[in-house]
């Protein structure tokens, strides 16, 4: 498959689509059927339901200072909402909004921009994590607040980017709101809507902790409100996408929630159940502060996590050889290189990525890196360096076929060599490929067989370990978090037709992963044993 083909470049309308039913699954707990061969469209579902408690706000936390600044079993101990998602979405433009910040640290306010067709709305903020199942806690309610419907949104001509202008309806106050990652619902008066508004309360530090982080860059990149998101405009076609996408809009899914409830809340929950000591932060701010990752014993890199910036890049990189443990937990990860500039809003608003059209960037005429593939030139930096694996082909759906049973990571899994789980190689794959940069020593855990578009190959889930001690895992597909909640036979279609058995091995592999990063440098404890060759063979091996 040709680079041009690889990057999705050409085909990003079906890309984007594929992603964007995912999303509209995910929101209302319905999966739709398995991808077909290689010209399917990604689909997902969150299982946010669970036992819960009155739909008032509780208290706030009894216990919040713990050794690490905060304490995730004191807030999960609290009672959980199991009522937060959006049940109404109710007609186009009934209700929609978004905060003027990204992230927040505790205290901090931010505004929220909200249209409506209502005369009257309110805002229910929803803490995401386990609390016994519920998946959610509702922190703070707003008053009923008047509704307006903003102005029409504006496109800009250079870069097709839709800004919005929208007023502030209001500002929210998030004294006593824990550290986390929050979803805000609006409901419009009279049950006429509802939509959902992502918001980070990040950590200050992150020294002792695992930092979950809220790929958001990645969220509006396949963003389409408005008609236009970094795969393609209103004509459907690749070169009438956004070359710059703002945060300054709402998400255009049926919940407003970005991709946060694919690819992000299942793995959320698992980590705060463990009551893992964990921190909350963003792409952006990520990119932001280089020394945010000082001390942190492992980052995670959720199930989508693309669109990177050099500066980002840099910062997991330094926490890694640092001895910070890494895990990517999805696939195509640091793929597309992005630089941050500010929006009328505030700074590191607006996501720029030109990628076959870097030439035109203005930014690169200055100076700034070209915001093209990360492995492609100029100045071309695979992936690979730092993650271990490599993209390597979108879509598929394949079987994952274990080979390494007797690695730590599959302890009380009761894998055993070809053992082989269903529909959860997809959609997108990576693989370890020693044509690129790859470190050294790396193991392969599973090594799974797939066909994209004719073209035969192999998904590859890998660990390799660092002179600092860091451990590096990358699970090699993006369904990985998605099958943390597949339950039943698979038959219903929901979650791609991944049955209990994926549910139940993806759910022990992560919690041997998490428990282990999160005691500090894994490789001091578990050093990578190199396998390439035995499981690709060939002097490059």
């Amino acid at each position: 498959m040709d680079q041009e083909h690889i990057s999705g470049d050409g085909e990003g309308a079906g890309r984007r689509r594929f992603l964007a039913l995912a999303t509209g699954a995910a929101a209302t707990a319905a999966g739709l059927g398995a991808v077909a061969g290689c010209a399917g469209g990604d689909t997902g579902a969150a299982d946010g339901a669970g036992p819960g408690e009155s739909p008032e706000p509780s208290g706030p936390p009894q216990k919040e200072e713990g050794p690490h600044g905060f304490d995730v079993r004191a807030e999960n101990a609290r009672p959980g909402n199991a009522d937060w998602q959006v049940t109404k979405a109710g007609p186009a433009r009934a209700i929609e909004g978004f905060a003027d910040r990204v992230s927040v640290l505790p205290g901090e306010p931010f505004g929220l921009h909200v249209s409506t067709t209502a005369p009257r709305f309110t805002v229910s903020a929803y803490r995401m994590g386990w609390y016994g199942g519920a998946r959610a806690r509702l922190v703070w309610r707003s008053e009923a607040l008047p509704g307006v419907r903003q102005p029409d949104h504006t496109v800009d001509a250079s870069t097709r980017t839709v800004r919005t202008r929208w007023a502030r309806s209001t500002t929210v106050e998030t004294k006593d709101w824990p550290e986390g990652c929050y979803l805000l619902r609006l409901d419009a008066q009279g049950g006429e809507g509802q939509r959902f508004v992502p918001v980070t309360v990040r950590s200050a530090a992150t020294a002792g902790r695992t930092v979950v982080v809220n790929a958001v860059a990645t969220w509006q990149a396949y963003n389409r409100w408005g008609g236009y998101g970094s795969y393609d405009g209103p004509s459907g076609g690749y070169a009438s996408r956004s070359l710059a996408v703002t945060f300054d809009r709402p998400y255009e899914y049926d919940d407003g929630a970005g991709l946060f409830l694919v690819y992000e809340a299942p793995l959320l929950a698992l980590a705060e159940r463990l009551g893992i000591p964990l921190a909350y932060t963003t792409t952006t701010d990520l990119a932001r502060e280089k020394r945010l990752l000082e001390g942190a014993s492992a980052v995670l890199s959720l199930g989508h996590d693309e669109y990177w910036s050099p500066e980002q890049r840099a910062h997991v990189t330094a926490a890694r050889d640092a001895g910070t443990n890494v895990a990517i937990l999805g696939a195509n990860c640091c793929y597309r290189r992005i630089r941050l500039e500010a929006s009328e809003l505030g700074p590191d608003r607006t996501v720029v990525c030109y990628k076959s059209s870097y030439e035109q960037d203005p930014g690169f005429k200055r100076g700034h890196p070209a915001t093209v593939d990360f492995r492609s030139a100029p100045a071309a930096d695979p992936e690979s360096s730092l993650l271990g694996v490599i993209y390597d082909g979108y879509p598929v759906d394949a079987p994952y076929v274990v080979t390494n049973p007797g690695h730590w990571l599959f302890e009380g899994t009761g894998a055993k060599a070809g053992d082989s789980f269903p529909h959860l190689v997809g959609v997108e794959y990576d693989k370890v490929n020693t044509g690129f940069t790859t470190p050294r020593p790396i193991e392969i855990l599973a090594h799974s067989p797939v066909v994209c578009e004719g073209r035969p190959s192999h998904q590859d889930t890998a660990y390799y370990t660092t002179p600092s001690g860091a451990g590096v895992f990358a699970t090699g597909t993006m369904r990985w978090v998605e099958a943390l909640d597949a339950k039943g036979d698979g038959r219903s279609g929901a979650n791609h037709g991944l049955d209990a058995r994926s549910g139940t091995l993806t759910t022990r592999v992560t919690e041997n992963l998490l428990r282990t990063f999160a005691a500090g440098p894994a490789g001091r404890t578990h050093p990578a044993q190199d396998n390439v060759k035995s499981v690709y063979g060939g002097p490059g091996a």
